[in-house]
């Protein structure tokens, strides 16, 4: 049995709490926040506390905090050479005070606090500075049954760059197309069975090799229609940016 110290009341957090409170192999002996009010709705589940002084001895300390608050708070946490990790795709596992153990345990997926989550699909991104410490990770991610990979900070934060592209990026033109169609009184569910097929595809094939579309055919007529049609200027130069960039990945000339 691992026990656990979670750090931050955040969606990460929040949902490392659930899936931890669910496996038998881990123990959730606190929950620290700044704040206990977000805390609350757990008080009969965990031990809450905001006093960093009264931080219980456990085997990992998990930092599911802010990337700015990350140093600070492992500086502030009153004990040392004990195992510490965040939980941040970006920070570099130095930027934790070197008075811990210090590691990374990154779940690699979107959280959303009122959105249920399987486990099952979330790569924990793992890293620690002494490898005596990388067994106990993957032991808390089998625990909840997540695939792990043995990441070093670099790679990690190409991951979360390209996540970034993947998830907040698309998400800001699935925005955009619901925008779009509100304005002229168009179901946006009418689109739904297109987003998942367009997930579904780059399960089976390359995302070049699944691209379709005006960009790529070259179709400049249907190009010129659809920029009349944007009537949001900053739409407008989105849609000319990514019309070029599959034109230059597919080796067409541009416009």
């Amino acid at each position: 049995m691992i026990s656990v110290v979670l750090l931050g009341a955040g969606n990460v957090a929040t949902h490392l709490f659930k899936a931890f409170n669910k496996a038998e192999q881990v123990t959730v002996k606190q929950w620290f926040n700044r704040t206990v009010k977000p805390l609350q709705p757990y008080k009969n589940e965990v031990e809450i506390t905001n006093d960093i002084q009264a931080l219980k001895e456990v085997n990992l300390y998990i930092l599911a905090v802010s990337d700015d608050a990350v140093a600070e708070l492992s500086e502030a946490l009153p004990f040392s050479d004990r195992f510490v990790v965040h939980t941040s795709g970006s920070v570099n596992v130095h930027d934790l005070d070197k008075k811990h153990r210090r590691g990374v345990l990154y779940p690699l997926q979107t959280f959303s606090k009122d959105v249920d989550m399987d486990f099952k699909n979330v790569p924990f991104c793992i890293e620690a500075l002494d490898k005596k410490d990388l067994p106990l990770l993957k032991y808390v991610a089998n625990a909840v049954g997540s695939p792990h990979y043995k990441i070093n900070t670099e790679q990690r934060q190409i991951l979360h760059l390209s996540a970034v592209f993947i998830n907040n990026f698309t998400n800001q033109l699935y925005r955009i197309a619901h925008e779009i169609t509100d304005e002229k009184n168009i179901d946006f569910d009418i689109l739904k069975p297109l987003i998942l097929e367009t997930a579904k595809k780059v399960q089976e094939v390359s995302p070049y090799m699944a691209q379709t579309g005006p960009a790529k055919r070259y179709d400049k007529k249907t190009i010129k229609k659809h920029l009349k049609l944007i009537e949001n200027d900053l739409y407008k130069e989105i849609y000319d940016m990514l019309t070029k960039s599959i034109q230059k990945t597919h080796g067409r000339k541009k416009l």
